[in-house]
């Protein structure tokens, strides 16, 4: 019978058969000169803006992989345990359990869709299509619930760096467990998605979790730099997090927009107009743009989860899944140090 805690340890034994020499331990000395050791911690943050995209883009491709492979191995397994083929598997608790969606379903579907063929021509493509969609968000949520029951844990870890908060704005405590500084445009909408996920992390997790936001404005966007001057003239004021919050709610990132926004907040106004239209925050803006820049970043939003890099659309599930696991690695951690005891503190003898 099988055990319903299965630890599936799969991010060390990929990372021995296939990681590339970058994946070696931090303190590995992978160099000398002139008898002093070079450790692969001092290269990736020495040259961490040639490294680290190049890290993350082999972590995510090594991700998927570790995923697919984790799937896989849990649906045989369950297969095993009720007698079945995976196909038979999948059929009793996924297909038919999905109902045809409804003729009215069907026609909303088709109205959403650019075609110019007629509802019955296209009826028969459009309800392949959404049964296929269906079965594969029941198939999602199948192998969720089993990889809950068979109890996986993911041992693989992200690339990471050292990024200091600096006075940066901050939500919540210093002495946090789960730090997670955000590099971010105003313009940028995956920012803007991801801010509401952030609000729900902090939510769930209280004064678990700490964010810092940093600036970087993509050459893109050209709205985006003044939004942030504005952001940190609201913060002089004391305002920054509900001026953030207004910039990503509303994209109203004109700077008569911004101007109007500060009267709201109850800023004193010509102080916050004089601060945006002679540009008082820019330069701490370009040093956060540039901090980026030295980093390799390309993209928003990036983060760094007690120092582990993430980028891009990545949603709540993901930030959670990262910070339930940093939590438990510090549990661990916290558990291991207090389980060796020193020398000095044994008791003594009479």
């Amino acid at each position: 019978m099988l055990s319903k805690q299965l630890f599936i340890g799969l991010g060390i034994a990929l990372s021995t058969l296939v990681c590339p020499a970058f994946c070696q331990d931090s303190s590995s000395v992978i160099a000398e000169i002139g008898g002093r050791p070079v450790t692969a911690s001092e290269l990736e943050q020495k040259e961490a803006s040639k490294l680290l995209q190049v890290q993350y883009k082999y972590y995510v491709a090594e991700r998927d992989a570790l995923d697919q492979y984790i799937d896989d191995q849990i649906l045989e397994m369950q297969a095993k345990k009720e007698s079945l083929s995976v196909a038979e598997l999948l059929k009793r608790h996924v297909t038919v359990n999905e109902p045809d969606p409804t003729e009215e379903q069907l026609r909303f579907y088709y109205e959403g869709v650019q075609t110019d063929e007629p509802y019955e021509t296209a009826r028969p493509h459009i309800l392949e299509t959404v049964r296929e969609l269906r079965l594969k968000k029941a198939r999602q949520a199948y192998i969720t619930e089993l990889r809950g029951e068979y109890g996986v844990i993911i041992e693989l870890s992200q690339p990471s760096a050292h990024i200091a908060a600096g006075n940066a704005p901050r939500l919540g405590s210093e002495k946090a467990p789960v730090q997670i500084i955000e590099y971010a445009d105003y313009q940028c909408p995956y920012c803007q998605k991801v801010s509401g996920d952030l609000t729900r992390l902090r939510e769930q997790f209280g004064d678990q979790v700490s964010l810092v936001y940093k600036d970087f404005p993509l050459p893109m966007h050209p709205m985006a730099a003044k939004a942030a001057e504005g952001a940190r003239c609201a913060g002089i004021q004391g305002k920054f997090w509900e001026f953030h919050d207004f910039l990503f709610d509303t994209q109203k990132l004109q700077v008569s927009d911004m101007k109007a926004e500060a009267r709201v907040l109850k800023l004193d106004g010509d102080r916050f107009d004089q601060c945006l239209d002679k540009g008082e925050q820019f330069e701490g803006l370009k040093k956060d743009a540039q901090a980026a820049q030295q980093l390799g970043l390309s993209g928003t939003p990036s983060f760094f989860i007690n120092g582990h890099f993430m980028s891009g659309a990545i949603g709540y599930s993901k930030l959670r899944e990262t910070v339930l696991q940093e939590l438990a690695a510090l549990k661990t951690e916290n558990k291991q140090s207090a389980a060796v005891m020193p020398l000095n503190s044994q008791p003594e003898k009479r």
